[in-house]
């Protein structure tokens, strides 16, 4: 998480490819100087795979300027972010990270001149890259931040969640994506598989690796339900208007391979369905005959089929043109049509139990999966089911051998549940049944998004077509329990992100429904529902419930917007500063937040006008509307809690000083009765003692100039080791500043409070009539709380810059966690950016002037009014706001920047000019 890290990792890398390239040069001269055989040629490049940012640090490496030409030519990441940091805190990293990419969006276009002549072909025509996330089991980086969207053309990558991989199918965590055992083997297939068997080296074209890493990695559900924005069905065709005619599309199908041989057709054991739902619960080698027109009238044009066989070995699926075989020299159109490879593995759950050796005690999941569209049944009349018999399985067959085929019409299954239904759904529980012959697939549809908004959908088979079975529970009859779990597959879910793909639920009795989404964000198109497809046995009739994970809910909602709150809680800082710098007396940073949430104003325009200028900035630049509603409910949320852990952040920090301050005004008054004592008189002859070290000339000079140290110090640690501790020095400086401040006004108001006592006890005593007058040299009755008014208020200023530059140091805590990892080994300067930029917030802090709160800057007019520190608090406050609505939380470090250079510049112009100061009649002075 440092800038700095990543590019001498990535030089790193250059090097090592470098060095693994010169040593099969080296090897392979030395076998032959000895007269070794040698065959074959030198490999001329390297797969790249890496892990989380070492992913992004291979991306880095092919564009490094010292690499060799085409030395890079296909890339595999796992868990990597690509789109930015997970927590972009850094602005280096940041900056790097922009850098990287933009050079990747150019190394994809065509070299042309300024007249628009071709030069030569893109810089990373060559190059393949694919992005693997683990979904949402994943906390650490998201499969938003892992997409290659505007980086990389889909001609030269893609990306790809585990838990839609073929032979995957699972979601993981950030580390465990490099040791499962499932992903490592299909990935490691997919890498073997991109070598050319002749040549021994990896495939030059790069249309061939992509199509293999496609081909080995993408499972075929997404291609076969056409899931487009989040829609299931993306035609319906109804087949009232479908007739006997010859097949004018071409079907690119392929058969069943000719090793696998079934016996010949007895036509006398084929069956003929009569119903719209085809029900196979034994291998009986038998075919299955479906008329298309007839079965697929009424709206049901789509005809869906789930089995736990294996497709070709298993089962056959084919369409007729007509009834009976046809012979072989037809033309191609009206030929038989085998759709088997159509059929598409999805991921079976638990294998059910078996007592004994061939015995069936439960039904099977589903593990193969078919979908029809009414176009491509098209021209044909009739729909065969073949079934292998035991006989023609090599090996074990199947402990249960389930298959179910059903023509359906998909707005029979649309099940919708609004915001409403969702949000109550914590507190009341609405039951949903599905009652026997319910079409097979239902579409679920859900109006928040189930990335924001995790649900667990519990599901409890109530009855399996058994006469008098009634509701099964838990003192149910035994054996129609039995029965049930016989004839009924398990549920099973499919969640469609267009993220980060597609999610697989087995088995869904009680599971908790959530996609690897990141919703509600200025870069979201679309909608932001999530569809279900949910597949019931039709046969069997259920009870569901929906319930809202509050937990999940609430860990899903602080992972995606975690980097939106960071620059939100700058804004809330800046906001408060403005207050602070508008109002006099000054008001404590605390009361300044809570005033900027006041309802309707200041609420509403510091909260919601940056919103609405996004979605103008969107509509002037042509770009993608977000989600309205959705947008502002979950910025607006994210605003409420950036001010909440202000807040708290504040209530602390105020808590420890008038701690502290108060037990040391409290010590103080103590020590001053006790002066007679032996321990004051023995500790005023040791600072007498001391008193020659004092009087050297160097500590006078640094006395003299107490400001010297610190500014020192906080720009040498900044500039050579890392800005996070210059900034720990600012802190501390602030904290001694504020301390002394606070204790100046406290002892000011105790003094105040006795001197008002002392003169109420002195006019009881005396006449009315009788005047006290103070003692010459002190301050009168009536200046003595304007200067405790004085050191509150400068209190209050130092205690706003204090929490604000504390936000800052917790945005370099990754980066000074990762520099502490590395003590000991060799390390370089920080980036220029990160220590300007600290250097900047150092000299503001440490010289900001408090006359400057509420005067003009010496700056050119705008629209004819004098710039204030204020109106500068709140355009940074604004800047900050739009920079986490963009999800770029470093840019806030930009905004402080600025902020800081046009203070420290005010306040140099001030000392120069000798311009009057309104620091109040009393100057601050140690009490």
């Amino acid at each position: 998480m440092d800038g700095r890290i990543l590019e001498e990792h990535t030089e790193y890398v250059v090097y090592a490819i470098h060095r693994i390239l010169d040593q099969y040069k080296e090897s392979h001269d030395a076998r032959e100087r000895e007269g070794a055989a040698i065959t074959g040629s030198l490999p001329k490049s390297v797969i790249l795979i890496g892990h989380s940012m070492g992913g992004f640090v291979a991306r880095a490496a092919t564009v490094h300027p010292h690499l060799r030409k085409s030395t890079v030519e296909t890339i595999l990441t796992l868990s990597s972010p690509h789109q930015s940091p997970p927590v972009a805190l850094q602005p280096s990293l940041g900056h790097y990270y922009e850098s990287i990419n933009q050079e990747w969006r150019q190394g994809y276009d065509v070299q042309t001149t300024q007249t628009g002549e071709y030069v030569s072909s893109p810089k990373l025509s060559h190059v393949v890259i694919v992005s693997i996330s683990g979904g949402y089991n994943d906390y650490q980086v998201r499969s938003k931040l892992e997409s290659l969207d505007g980086i990389v053309p889909p001609t030269h990558g893609f990306m790809i969640g585990s838990t839609s991989m073929k032979n995957v199918w699972l979601s993981m965590e950030h580390q465990a994506i490099c040791w499962c055992n499932q992903l490592v083997v299909q990935v490691s297939h997919t890498l073997l598989s991109l070598i050319d068997s002749r040549r021994g080296q990896p495939l030059s074209d790069t249309q061939k690796r992509l199509a293999i890493l496609s081909k080995m990695l993408r499972s075929g559900i997404q291609q076969s339900f056409k899931w487009r924005s989040q829609l299931f069905w993306s035609t319906r065709v109804p087949f009232k208007d479908v007739k006997y005619t010859a097949v004018s599309q071409d079907h690119t199908f392929s058969d069943c391979p000719s090793s696998v041989h079934w016996s010949d057709d007895v036509p006398e054991r084929d069956l003929y369905i009569q119903k719209k739902t085809v029900n196979i619960l034994a291998m009986d080698g038998r075919r299955r005959w479906l008329d298309i027109l007839e079965l697929g009238s009424n709206g049901k044009s789509h005809f869906i089929f789930v089995t736990n066989l294996a497709p070709c070995s298993g089962v056959r699926v084919h369409l007729w043109p007509q009834k009976g075989n046809l012979p072989s020299d037809l033309p191609a159109g009206k030929s038989v049509l085998e759709v088997t490879s159509k059929m598409v593995q999805i991921p079976a759950g638990q294998a059910p139990r078996q007592i004994e050796p061939g015995s069936q005690t439960e039904q099977a999941s589903p593990s193969a999966l078919l979908h029809l569209g009414p176009e491509e049944m098209h021209g044909f009349r009739y729909l065969t089911i073949s079934v292998a018999p035991h006989t023609t399985i090599s090996g074990s067959p199947p402990t249960t051998s389930m298959a179910i085929g059903q023509f359906f019409n998909p707005d029979e299954g649309e099940i919708e549940f609004s915001p409403i239904s969702m949000l109550s759904s914590r507190h009341f529980h609405e039951d949903i049944f599905f009652k026997e012959d319910h079409p097979l697939a239902f579409n679920l549809s859900f109006a928040i998004n189930l990335g924001l908004l995790p649900v667990t959908f519990s599901l409890k088979t109530t009855s399996c077509g058994i006469k008098g079975s009634g509701l099964l529970d838990e003192g149910g009859d035994m054996d129609n329990t039995k029965l049930c779990k016989q004839r009924c597959f398990p549920p099973v879910a499919f969640a469609w992100d267009p993220t980060s793909g597609l999610h697989i639920f087995p088995n869904l009795y009680s599971e908790t429904l959530v996609v690897d989404s990141s919703p509600a964000l200025w870069t979201s198109t679309g909608a932001e529902k999530t569809v279900v497809l949910l597949l019931l046995d039709p046969h069997c009739s259920y009870k569901a419930s929906l319930a809202v994970s509050v937990t999940k809910a609430a860990s899903r909602y602080l992972l995606l917007y975690c980097p939106k709150m960071f620059a939100f809680n700058v804004a809330v800082l800046f906001f408060a500063l403005m207050r602070q710098a508008h109002e006099r007396p000054i008001p404590s940073i605390l009361k300044a937040v809570e005033t900027n949430l006041r309802i309707p104003f200041p609420f509403l325009p510091l909260a919601v006008v940056p919103i609405l200028f996004c979605l103008f900035f969107s509509f002037i630049t042509s770009q993608p509307f977000p989600p309205f509603c959705s947008f502002i409910i979950v910025s607006i949320t994210c605003y409420l809690l950036s001010n909440g852990f202000i807040i708290l952040l504040i209530l602390v920090s105020e808590l420890v000083f008038y701690v502290a301050a108060y037990l040391h005004v409290s010590m103080k008054r103590r020590w001053e009765l006790r002066k007679g004592n032996f321990f004051f008189l023995f500790l005023q002859w040791f600072m007498n003692l001391s008193s020659r070290f004092f009087s050297l000339k160097v500590v006078r000079i640094l006395r003299a100039r107490p400001l010297f140290v610190p500014i020192f110090m906080a720009i040498i640690l900044s500039t050579f080791v890392h800005p996070a501790l210059g900034l720990l020095i600012l802190l501390f400086s602030h904290a001694l500043c504020c301390h002394s401040f606070l204790c100046n006004s406290l002892t000011a108001s105790l003094r105040s409070n006795v001197r008002k006592k002392e003169v109420d006890d002195r006019s009881e005593g005396n006449c009315s009539s009788q005047q006290v007058t103070s003692q010459p040299g002190s301050p009168s009755k009536e200046n003595r709380p304007s200067y405790s008014q004085a050191q509150e208020d400068i209190f209050h200023q130092r205690h706003g810059l204090l929490v604000l530059h504390l936000v800052a140091a917790l945005m370099f805590g990754p980066s000074l966690v990762s520099w502490l990892q590395r003590i000991g080994m060799h390390k370089s300067f920080p980036r220029f950016l990160d220590s300007l930029l600290c250097i900047c917030m150092i000299l503001h802090g440490i010289f900001s002037s408090e006359s400057l709160v509420n005067s003009s800057l010496p700056f050119p007019r705008i629209l004819g009014q004098e710039m204030s520190l204020s109106f500068i608090y709140l355009i940074a406050g604004i800047y900050c706001y739009l920079s986490g609505l963009n999800m770029v939380p470093y840019k806030a470090m930009y905004a402080m920047g600025a902020v800081s250079i046009i203070s420290f510049t005010s306040t140099v112009v001030q000392v120069w000019t000798g311009a009057p100061s309104d620091r109040g009649k009393w100057k601050p002075r140690r009490q």
